[in-house]
């Protein structure tokens, strides 16, 4: 038996709250209680995140300081006809804001251009090259967008060379900014703004439409950007609170019926269905952004800037389907970078248990796409994750992403290796860095005194956040449908998780590329719920009682709807509870891997027949699965990773067979196995009292 190494954080309930916001809003409880998980406690602030279009927004003027500056530096370069070049970044944000500004300025009269820098020559943001060529090009205004707050040598070098700079960028701040004209950055402005939240497309959104109000824009024209602005933020993983819920929920309306004729063949090739009704975010989340993302990771930018802003229908053909054949080829590195990843984690083995942060590096794999596999590793692990490979062209460099967990800073992280790094970047849950080879080890070793600072060995499970308990009667096509009617769900914003315990698995299989498909059912009502787990295959079977956490999601089959359980999170079942006192008289200190044991609990007890006794137990902090059968006298215990000891009394013999199947005969007289043993049979007896 196998289950994933999971924490559960269970949000505690508000009888009192839940009722005052069921009464105002006529949602299920189970719904009040997640708004409440969210921070919406009120009526006042339910009523607003069911309609956020009835909140009334600050003027963006009011909130960005150099707004008014940056509009007046474009109006002017735009009556003069001087020549504005924009800046991006490859990745999804950065390409939907070049193609967001370059749209705006060029229906509004402006001489515009762009450059994105090269992933793989440049690296992130702004440089020197960049600066020099906009200045032999005659540029008057810089631009960038979703880069650039923490470029202060190129930025100065361009106001040097006389150029007007304006940046947009949603980074955090580092300690000196650079000399630029104007910034705009919601990292500057108040953390209660409804602006806070923004990614560098929305920052190019607000500046796009507050330039194009002051020069006469069309509601077209505004339709267009939303569009865009809502393809950047979701693809970015940007918190959809604040305006970002307001615009996307307006834009996500307009999104199957795109007035942009790239985005019209990007949904065709990418095969998203019910184009008349309203996009969900996991629409763009799981389907648009990672065809526009990958051609950033292992393509051209320009792709994706022509799909964004062309109005012909055979080009914005042609490119979406480079963007799709670009997202296969990186689907393939992915399985390709992450199986050596896991395979170098396991096999080397690397310490992260001990380091509190995972560092895996190996030459060859591609810069373009590691950040995926390290999200993919932190899912896997539950532990922030560096990972980095070796410049083609400079093998002395290394290059890599960083993701982090709940209660680590990425940023802060690099930031405490500043001295160690050449560049580095990013925020609380993501960033990149570029160092010297010889100065891994330092690296690191300062990663791990950071992390043994704001991380316990507790922490470094992969978590799940739940909401609420529910039972299998609640879960109806009526609250489906409220949830579905309060997207969007993301970020920030997560979709609804719930649970249910002591659960019992009716079927089970394996199905498609390693899922795993179950009925389910509980004892005490007659509703049974099919589910699916993505990726679970490894884990099967699971046990027979297990409390279970999941989403909610609609099946739709040969036009019949049916609601089903995704489950995110499983754990043996605590609800049938035998004993469950502290067995004092039983602190043992252990020499094996196998049986350490200082406390045992009893937490679960079936009979299957009555030849074989069942149960579970915890023993110091690991979970043993036990049986004892009759009639061949024999004793199983089994632990949390795979390890089985089969015991015959009658012979007073054991055999420890390994989660790999290699098995040996151990000393059942040794203390660590004797005192396992007598507990597995005190628990065992205790459960038939």
């Amino acid at each position: 038996m196998r289950l994933p190494n999971q924490r559960w954080r269970i949000s505690e309930t508000n009888p009192e709250r839940v009722s005052e916001l069921v009464e105002n809003t006529g949602l299920s409880p189970l719904l009040a209680q997640v708004l409440i998980n969210r921070q919406i406690e009120t009526p006042e602030l339910a009523q607003v995140y069911i309609n956020p279009e009835s909140q009334t927004l600050p003027s963006p003027l009011e909130e960005f300081k150099d707004l008014a500056i940056s509009v007046a530096l474009l109006e002017e370069a735009i009556a003069t006809n001087d020549k504005i070049a924009i800046c991006g970044d490859y990745d999804a944000d950065g390409m939907t804001s070049t193609a967001l500004l370059l749209r705006a300025l060029r229906y509004l009269g402006a001489d515009v251009d762009y450059a994105i820098p090269s992933r793989m020559k440049d690296g992130y943001g702004i440089n020197l090259r960049i600066v020099e060529e906009f200045a032999n090009a005659g540029i008057g205004i810089i631009l960038t967008v979703d880069n650039g707050i923490s470029a202060y040598e190129p930025i100065a070098r361009a106001v040097e060379l006389g150029m007007g700079v304006i940046i947009t960028d949603h980074h955090d701040l580092p300690e000196k900014l650079p000399p630029a004209h104007a910034i705009l950055n919601p990292k500057l402005i108040r953390e209660s703004s409804p602006y806070r939240g923004l990614a560098g497309v929305g920052v190019a959104y607000i500046l796009a439409v507050t330039l194009a109000q002051n020069m006469g824009g069309s509601q077209e024209l505004s339709d267009l950007l939303l569009e865009l602005f809502t393809l950047g933020t979701i693809a970015d993983l940007a918190p959809l609170v604040g305006v970002n819920r307001r615009w996307l929920k307006r834009g996500l309306g307009k999104l199957p019926k795109s007035q942009l004729t790239g985005v019209q063949e990007l949904i065709k090739v990418a095969g998203v269905r019910d184009k008349q009704k309203q996009l969900k975010p996991d629409d763009i989340g799981f389907k648009l952004g990672p065809r526009i993302n990958a051609v950033g990771r292992i393509g051209d930018p320009q792709i994706v800037i022509e799909l964004l802003t062309t109005d012909n229908p055979g080009i914005a053909y042609g490119r979406a389907m480079q963007c799709e054949q670009l997202n296969s080829q990186r689907q393939k590195f992915c399985e390709q970078i992450e199986g050596d990843a896991i395979a170098l984690i396991e096999k080397t083995p690397i310490p992260w248990m001990r380091d509190r942060v995972l560092v895996v590096v190996k030459p060859d794999w591609h810069h373009g796409v590691i950040g995926i596999v390290a999200s993919r590793l932190v899912e896997r692990y539950g532990v922030p994750v560096f990972i980095g490979t070796y410049e083609e062209e400079n093998p002395s460099i290394l290059r890599g992403s960083a993701r982090g967990i709940e209660e680590f800073n990425v940023f802060e992280a690099l930031d405490s290796c500043r001295d160690l790094l050449g560049k580095f970047g990013g925020h609380k849950a993501a960033g990149g860095f570029s160092l010297s080879a010889q100065n891994l080890e330092a690296f690191i070793q300062r990663l791990s005194a950071f992390a043994h600072q704001c991380l316990k060995p507790e922490q470094l499970k992969p978590l799940v956040k739940i909401d609420t308990e529910a039972n299998f009667d609640r879960l109806t096509p009526h609250l489906y449908q409220q949830i579905d009617s309060l997207q969007p769900w993301g970020i920030g914003n997560d979709f609804p998780v719930f649970w249910t315990p002591n659960v019992r698995v009716k079927e089970q299989q394996i199905v498609g590329k390693n899922h795993l498909k179950l009925t389910l059912a509980q004892d005490d009502n007659d509703t049974e719920m099919k589910a699916i787990a993505w990726r679970w295959g490894d884990y099967y079977p699971l046990p027979y009682r297990i409390d279970i956490a999941y989403k909610l999601q609609e099946n739709v089959w040969n036009g019949n709807k049916n609601i089903e359980l995704e489950l995110v999170g499983v754990r043996l079942s605590t609800s049938d509870i035998a004993v469950n006192r502290r067995m004092n008289d039983e602190r043992h200190v252990a020499t094996s891997d196998f049986g350490k044991g200082e406390q045992s609990f009893a937490i679960d007890f079936k009979t299957s027949c009555d030849d074989i006794k069942e149960t579970i137990f915890e023993y110091q902090g690991r979970t043993y699965a036990c049986s004892w059968q009759e009639s061949l006298n024999e004793l199983t215990i089994k632990n949390d990773r795979g390890s089985i000891l089969a015991v015959n009394s009658q012979k007073n013999t054991a055999l420890l067979v390994n989660n790999r199947e290699v098995s040996h005969e151990v000393d059942i007289n040794q203390p660590h196995y004797s005192q396992l043993i007598d507990t597995a049979f005190s628990v065992l007896n205790r459960s038939l009292l």
